[in-house]
Order: C-alpha cells, then structure tokens, then sequence
C-alpha cells in the first residue's frame, strides 16, 4: 500500500519542537512582556542550506509574522518572539531549501575560473527573478546586483559581490520560498497579566476583621487594607463570602452540633437567602462588597474570592435543581465524605446528572457573576473533584471573554491530577512546598518545577501555611520555622502566599496530636486578631516583600539554581535576571533550632564574576555587607536572630578615574 505524499519537493524535515504540552494538546503560558523560546530539529537530504522561520500570530488574527530561527549545532534551530497582548496566540515552524544561500555557500568553495564564471551566471538568474517579485528600492538594487555578478571582470570580484551583506539581507527578505515544509501542528500559548507569573498573597477570613470580636463586615476589611498593603501584599484573598447554611452547621473545632450563634463553616455554601451568587448578610451589601474591591485596588491590591462548588443542604439550588445532587436509597441526598471523614454540611454536585449541561453552564455563570462586580482572580477549591472536561470548556470560555481572569488551583492531591489542571488552563497551582522541608526534598522538588518541561504550564504558588495546613514544623519549630518558611516561599518562587493574621501572628498549637488542623480554627468560628503584638512577623515579612519588589530576579521562577554547601542544614540558591544585572543569592539555614555553618560554592563563571576580584554581597535583610572572594566562602547563620541570607551580588568594577564602585 502505498503512503499519500502532499509535495514530494518538500525536503525539510521538521520534528521534536519545544516547548509542546503532549504533543500540541495544551497550551503553554506567559505573561505579556515574556519570550517564547522555540527550538526544532530541522534537517533535509543532501547539503543544501535551510532557512527556518518562526511563525506567530494571534489565535484570531490571520497574518503570521516570521522570525529567522538560528543553527545552534547538530540540526537543531532556535528562534523566539514577545508576546505583548492578552489572549491565545498560536506558533509553529516553517523551513525551506534556499537556493540563493545553498548557491552562495558552494561560490565561496569553488577555486576553478570556468566554475566560478558559471556560477556567478546561475548566481545573477537567481537573483534577477527574486528582483521581479521586489518592489522600488528592494528591486533596483537586486537588478544591480544581478548586473554585477554577470559582469565580473574577474572571479574575486564576482565572489565579493556574491558575498556581500546587503545583497543576504535583500535575499532573505524577497527570496522565493520554494516547496517549504510547515510541521504540522499549530501550537498555542495561553497569554496572562504580570500577576499570573509574579504575585504576593494574603489570606484571611472577613468575619474575623473587627476589632471588637463581633462578626466582621466588608467595611471592617477595608480598614484592614493599610496594613495588609504595608506588608507588601498584592492579592487579597477570602474564603467564601456566601450565605452560610443552618442545615448541619459545624461548631467550633469542626463539632457536628453548632450551638446557637456559632457561624459556620464558609464552605457550606447557600442558605434561604441566597447560594453562589450572593453574600452572607452579616458581611454586608452586594455594594459593600463592590466598594471593598474598589478600595483594595486603590492599595495596589487585587480582591481573590474563593470558588467552592458545594452546597450546604439549605442551598437553593438543592430545592431548584434536585437533578444535580446525588440521592441515596433512603430519600437524601448523598452529603460530602471521604471515608471515614464526613461532610454532613455539605452536599456536592452530581456531575453524572443527565443534566450535566445546564449544570455547567450554571456554574460558568457563578464566574461571570463575580466578574462582573469587579473580581479578576479566583482560588477554586478542590477542583480536582470536579471533571476535568468541565473545567478545559469553562476556563476556556471565561478566558476567551476575559483573558485577564487568573485562576488559581487549590488542589493538594496526587502529581498527575495537578498538572492535568494547569494543563487544561488554570493559572496557578498550589503546590507540596509546605511538605518539603530538608535540603534533599527542597532541591528534588523545586529542580522539577523549574528545571523539567512542567514549567511551561505549571506555575506554583506557594503557601507555608492554609486554614487546613498547619504543618508539623511549624508546629514545633518556633519563631525560626515561621520566618525560615515564609523567607523560602517568598524567594524560591516568584508567587507565593500565607494565610494571616494566624501566620505573621506564630500561630501554631494544633487541635490534636497528630492533626495538621489548628485550634479553635477561623474555619467554624470567628477570631479576634491582636495585630500589634510585638512578637508579629508583619515586620519582617514587609521586608521580604520589599526585596521581592526591588529585585527582578525574584520575580520570575526559571533562572533558580542550586549551589553546594558542605552543610545538609544548609540551603544555597540562586535566581538571576536575564542580562545578570540582577543576582540574589540565598543561603538557609533549615535547622530552626541551632546555628549552623559552612562553605557555599558559587559558579563565577555563571555570575559574570572574575575569579581573582573582590566581590560584595549584600545581605538584605539584616542591610549587612560582607566582601567575598573566589568561589568558596564561609557562611554561619542563627536561625534565632534571622534564618537566612538574601545576598544581592555587587561586582566590583574599575572606572576610568581608577576607583572601584559596586554594581
């Protein structure tokens, strides 16, 4: 049987093309501003030479602009372009045999006058037809050339001519493309504001926002946005907002009987006065709510609202809609449970539902909703629980409107299922930072986010701390594991959050033995936060967020390098800007008990560091300044007065008036 062979002129051969999510299937991410950097093995029978492009265009637009991939060696080609606008563009690779360059290479070889003359006549034919398809300037000086090559006194001459640059440049811009192999996939790149790569996030629980322990309103969060805004925080995230159900109420400490007054978990979305589209009263007004945004971004600040797509059993979707619960034998409906843990006061969506369409549609429009009282980032809880066709048709709609719209994925559960989220659009990811607290499993873990093909769709946002981790570190680690964590979270990656005030304020006595779950969580009850304590990491962690703000190489995830420390209390990393013009060094000590010392190793080499020279590094946080040489120096850290060092890299540089100056 013989194969089907569209133009077997077509010599190129184009394959392996990075970056590409399972073979095309997904898109990659940016953000505006950012590269895509495209490598291909291209190669073609013979020795002809190959010209490559690479083709980009805005998903809707219809003209591709090309770029002239460059040989790297071994066949392989690279090229990049910027992407300056929201949205979806789409990229793929085109190469061709080039007859004007194949023709220059082999000139440049031939030593026999007779070959030389011959060539230079199939030279100027080649370049008298690209002259008939250029238009003034362009036209005039290819028929010049052309002219030249046809009258070369000698056969230097009619090799400079061939040889010349300006006659290349008009050849690669008006040169035939003749049989050009195009690969067969058009490949995407999901598009997203700054915040998608580089974010800073506060978590709190509203109700808990008065000064006087009374349940919290709307109007008590925007006075909490001054010092949420001098913390340096840019996303300010809620726990649901929506009407609390009565049905099955949990009490404090996730008791299953709720005494009178005790309000809830905001999780057990809907009540008689409303479900996903509305607010719990105590909190205030759709308007309040609408100011509160408007407040926030005049701090700089960005509202996040929490995603839940559960019903407590009083939601009025379980009386409208009975077709999208799941009802049992008895006559109930089935509640949430994970043996042996139950969720009486929840009720979760029967996807199965031979009403499976109108339900997603109705939970599209919870999205627009939101969108359309001012909200632009979401954190979706547990969407792993939800299918996963749902969630590509329902990012993809909202993003198609609005491509602004950031969603984050709050889904700590097994590897494949996360980065299937990311893959079918989420934004960010919660990640298993919180988890991964020696030097062995932080440098494993965070190589693979940064170093492995998942970076290309899977951001992580890291978070030491949430209303449901309460980790055994911090649990026992005092003072030292909460600035160490939160100093790691905010300079391993380039978004990261914590869960406040419990956070800045060392909270850290669990229920129970065992439990990551906090004591007297905010979870079933309200707390009244003393802010001004002077034991508060608010502070230090103000600081932090002012270096991630100062420093470019901070915000951004993919220059992260790992150095060596002769030390496994020790943690020495790197992240750079592109040009090297910014360099932080971090060095950890991840014993929050006992000083700890060593000697780090830095590549110079990769620093842009002369190896006999001096060089100042900055720590940034204690404003200390230390001069260094060579490659290896000796560091010593006491977790008790600050668990780290952010050193900032400051050559030394000679001027002419023969003085040195740190750069």
């Amino acid at each position: 049987m013989s194969s089907k062979i569209e133009d077997g002129r077509s010599r190129v051969v184009i394959e392996n093309v990075r970056p590409e999510v399972d073979g095309g299937r997904f898109a990659i991410k940016r953000t505006v501003g950012e590269q895509v950097q495209v490598e291909a093995d291209v190669f073609a029978d013979g020795h002809d030479v190959i010209r490559c492009l690479l083709l980009h265009r805005a998903e809707t637009g219809r003209a591709w602009r090309g770029v002239a991939m460059q040989a790297i060696g071994n066949d392989r080609w690279r090229g990049s372009f910027t992407v300056d606008k929201l949205g979806r563009h789409v990229y793929t690779v085109m190469a061709w045999i080039d007859q004007f360059f194949t023709w220059r290479h082999d000139l440049a070889r031939r030593n026999d006058a007779a070959d030389i003359a011959l060539a230079l006549r199939i030279g100027a034919t080649l370049v008298r037809d690209t002259a008939g398809r250029a238009n003034g300037t362009a036209r005039a000086r290819l028929e010049e050339f052309a002219a030249a090559l046809d009258t070369a006194s000698t056969p230097e001459d009619g090799k400079r001519v061939g040889g010349d640059a300006e006659l290349g440049e008009l050849m690669a811009r008006h040169g035939e493309r003749r049989f050009p192999t195009t690969y067969a996939k058009v490949l995407a790149v999901t598009v997203e504001p700054e915040r998608a790569r580089y974010s800073t996030w506060y978590e709190l629980f509203p109700r808990s926002c008065s000064d006087d322990g009374r349940h919290g309103r709307f109007k008590d969060c925007e006075r909490r946005l001054p010092y949420i805004a001098a913390m340096g925080f840019d996303v300010l995230y809620m726990p649901p907002i929506h009407p609390i159900g009565t049905m099955f109420r949990k009490g404090p400490n996730n008791a299953l009987v709720a005494a009178a007054g005790d309000p809830g978990s905001p999780w057990a979305i809907g009540a008689d006065d409303g479900g996903h589209k509305a607010v719990h009263a105590e909190l205030g007004t759709l308007d309040d709510f609408r100011h509160l945004v408007a407040a926030a971004r005049e701090h700089g600040i960005d509202i996040a609202m929490d995603i839940a797509f559960q019903c407590a059993p009083d939601h009025p979707y379980v009386k409208e809609h009975p077709d999208w619960f799941r009802w049992r034998p008895d006559g109930t409906v089935q509640y949430a449970e994970n043996p042996p843990k139950k969720y009486q006061d929840i009720y979760p969506f029967e996807f199965e539902s031979a009403q499976w369409q109108e339900l997603w549609q109705e939970l599209k429009s919870v999205f627009e909703f939101w969108i359309g009282q001012g909200v632009h980032i979401f954190r979706v809880d547990n969407p792993h629980t939800k299918p996963f066709p749902m969630w590509e048709w329902l990012i993809g709609e909202i993003k198609r409107d609005n491509p602004e719209v950031i969603f984050l994925a709050e889904a700590f559960t097994r590897p494949k299922l996360m980065h299937r989220l990311a893959k079918l659009g989420y934004t960010q990811s919660y990640t298993y930072f919180a988890w991964r607290n020696t030097k062995h499993e932080l440098i494993e873990y965070f190589t693979e986010l940064t170093r492995s093909e998942s970076r290309e769709y899977f951001r992580p946002n890291l978070w030491p701390n949430t209303p449901d981790i309460l980790t055994e570190f911090l649990q026992f680690g005092g003072r030292p594991a909460f600035m160490l964590r939160v100093a790691l979270a905010a300079t391993l990656g380039a978004s990261y959050g914590i869960y406040g005030p419990a956070f800045e304020l060392l909270e850290h006595v669990a229920r129970e033995p065992g439990s990551e779950e906090y004591l007297d969580s905010e979870k079933y009850e309200i707390r009244a936060w003393d802010l001004d304590r002077a034991d508060s990491l608010r502070d230090y962690i103000a600081r932090l967020n002012r270096i991630r703000r100062e420093n470019v190489a901070l915000q951004s995830d993919w220059s992260l390098r790992f150095h060596p420390v002769d030390n496994e209390a020790l943690l020495c990393y790197s992240k750079s800007a592109d040009d090297l013009s910014n360099i932080i060094v971090v060095v950890a000590n991840l014993d929050p008990h006992h000083v700890q010392s060593g000697w780090v190793e830095l590549p110079l080499d990769g620093f842009d560091l002369v190896g006999d020279r001096p060089y100042q590094v900055h720590d940034l946080v204690s404003d200390a300044r230390y001069q260094w040489h060579g490659s290896r120096n000796f560091v010593q850290i006491d977790p008790h007065a600050a668990p780290v060092h952010i050193f900032r890299l400051r050559r030394r540089i000679r001027t002419e008036r023969d003085f040195d100056y740190f750069l």
